[in-house]
């Protein structure tokens, strides 16, 4: 059996975390053995608190042998979250990380809007350069040395604006992380 096989001898290894805590033997068929190694006695200590050590051998008994370690990882989570949040434990995290996502979400957009807007301004002015190119060939020279310049500053009052619109959203983001974070 897989229970059995750090456990050989019965009484002569030491006991796993859960009896150690519980100050009770350890047989060689404990339900916590497996689950619940010696060294790591903070991990079924936060189970125990938040669930209740006979309701955990409950479950485990309930379980068919193959689900148990994917259950006692999932009660150690909620353990450990509960110990962290009292009141909201896993649902908390998972709310943060889900208002971290519809920020990120939203900043994502506002940026790709930007990259549009900022394409369509970039195109438009060549576009427009090239027809000032075409009506008035005799300034060549003087546009070309000017062009570089007003290329590179598409920066207007209006760009200048969504920028700040999007500082806002940054600011705002940083601002509901530092309230939600643990």
């Amino acid at each position: 059996m897989k229970e059995n096989t750090s456990r050989k001898g019965g009484g002569a290894a030491s006991p796993c975390a859960a009896c150690k805590l519980l100050r009770r033997r350890c047989a060689q068929d404990c339900v916590f053995a497996p689950y619940f190694p010696a060294d790591e006695p903070q991990k079924f200590a936060n189970v125990h608190k938040v669930f209740g050590a006979s309701n955990v051998n409950k479950m485990l008994q309930e379980l068919p042998v193959h689900q148990r370690g994917d259950a006692v990882s999932s009660m150690v989570y909620e353990a450990n979250a509960r110990v962290r949040d009292p009141v909201y434990g896993c649902v908390g995290a998972i709310s943060s990380l889900q208002q971290q996502i519809d920020v990120l979400q939203t900043q994502l957009a506002i940026a790709q809007a930007e990259v549009v807007h900022m394409r369509m301004r970039q195109t438009a002015s060549s576009i427009s350069n090239n027809d000032h190119h075409h009506h008035h060939h005799h300034h060549h020279n003087e546009h070309h040395s000017a062009s570089p310049n007003s290329s590179s500053k598409l920066i207007t009052p209006h760009s200048t604006k969504s920028l700040l619109a999007l500082d806002m959203v940054v600011d705002q983001a940083s601002m509901g992380a530092s309230l939600w974070s643990c």
